[in-house]
């Protein structure tokens, strides 16, 4: 099939359109048969990222790390978490099968405090921890956040970068949301069609680029690049064109295939004027239905999970760690067995203002 030159020149148009993301991760939510679902993510970053693996359990007492307003919980759900630097919980699932993944949105603007402001604060670090240690599903998250009660606070991670982030939600009923803090504001977009997420530009704008490249068709042609709105709609493409199944196993390896494509290779150098397109590190897949979590590094030839049905989440358990910072430790198949005791770290503190 050949493009008509309007359309060939509308698609060039798109294609070519300034990012800035300095982080180029990819989020997609698989809907299978007879209720299956899985949430697939890419952690793509510029520079090792000193990931870990953290069981915590429920009952354990929070502090948003965001002064003297911050918010405090304890939380009601375990959850199996990866973190970053050791200082934030960045992708994870609770013991419900509620999933959350933390994206990098260079366009995010947040909350200026002020004295008359009188709600709680969190450190963007703790934001995503803390919706996994207090709700089941979407909509209950959806609820509570839009009575907007707390306001997420940012900081510079260690080497240096803003921290700008989206948060996706996504539940064994294939329920879905997507927040973004946009010119002090925090937007929602809550339903099962949002189904993927990936960087800038916001995600109005990033539905409207997906809107366009439908109607030339994905069979016809797709955008190839490693800019964020190409990867969303070679992921949005896939993830509808991709059979349904209610077998887990063709299911997990059906969201890993497409978090792949959309994945950026190892060693990639910046293009002129883009400094900031980054490698992909890590890529997981959590089975909502079955509660089991798959990880994947680039620089390791297994994947390797953990059943959360082998996981102690009761109230005093002890928290434990799986290393994986170094990017090149070897598992294989369930390791729920091989973390080890360790003290929780600690929230990155949100940038004094």
């Amino acid at each position: 099939m050949k493009l008509r030159p309007c359309t060939a020149l509308a698609a060039l148009a798109v294609a070519l359109l300034p990012t800035n993301q300095l982080s180029a991760c990819t989020r997609v939510v698989y809907l299978g048969d007879e209720g299956l679902v899985t949430t697939a993510r890419s952690m793509d970053w510029m520079g090792p990222i000193y990931s870990d693996m953290w069981i915590f359990p429920r009952g354990m007492k929070r502090n948003g790390a965001a002064g003297a307003q911050s918010l405090e919980w304890t939380s009601s759900w375990g959850s199996v978490v990866t973190s970053a630097f050791d200082l934030a919980s960045t992708d994870g699932m609770n013991e419900r099968g509620l999933v959350a993944n933390l994206l990098y949105l260079a366009e995010s603007k947040y909350v200026t405090p002020t004295a008359s402001d009188a709600r709680r604060t969190i450190s963007i670090t703790a934001w995503l921890q803390y919706v996994l240690d207090s709700y089941a599903t979407v909509a209950e998250a959806v609820e509570a956040m839009r009575k907007d009660a707390f306001y997420v606070l940012p900081t510079m991670t260690p080497d240096g970068h803003a921290g700008q982030v989206h948060l996706a939600l996504s539940d064994p009923t294939g329920d879905s949301a997507i927040f973004e803090y946009l010119g002090g504001k925090l937007v929602i977009h809550h339903g099962r069609q949002y189904q993927v997420m990936t960087n800038s530009p916001p995600y109005d704008e990033q539905l409207a680029l997906n809107a366009y490249w439908k109607t030339v068709g994905g069979e016809a042609m797709l955008p190839g690049t490693d800019r964020a709105s190409d990867r969303f709609v070679r992921a949005s493409f896939y993830t509808g064109a991709v059979k349904k199944t209610a077998d887990p196993v063709d299911a997990v390896a059906a969201a890993f295939s497409i978090i792949r494509n959309a994945s950026v290779p190892l060693g990639m150098q910046p293009p002129p004027g883009q400094p900031n397109i980054a490698s992909t590190l890590w890529r997981t897949v959590a089975d909502q239905k079955n509660r089991v979590y798959f990880f994947e590094s680039t620089r390791s030839p297994n994947v390797f999970w953990v059943n959360l049905a082998d996981v102690d989440f009761a109230p005093g358990a002890p928290v434990k760690k799986l290393k994986l910072a170094n990017g090149t430790e070897i598992y294989a198949g369930n390791v729920a067995a091989k973390f080890e005791t360790a003290q929780p770290f600690v929230f990155k503190a949100a940038d004094a203002k």
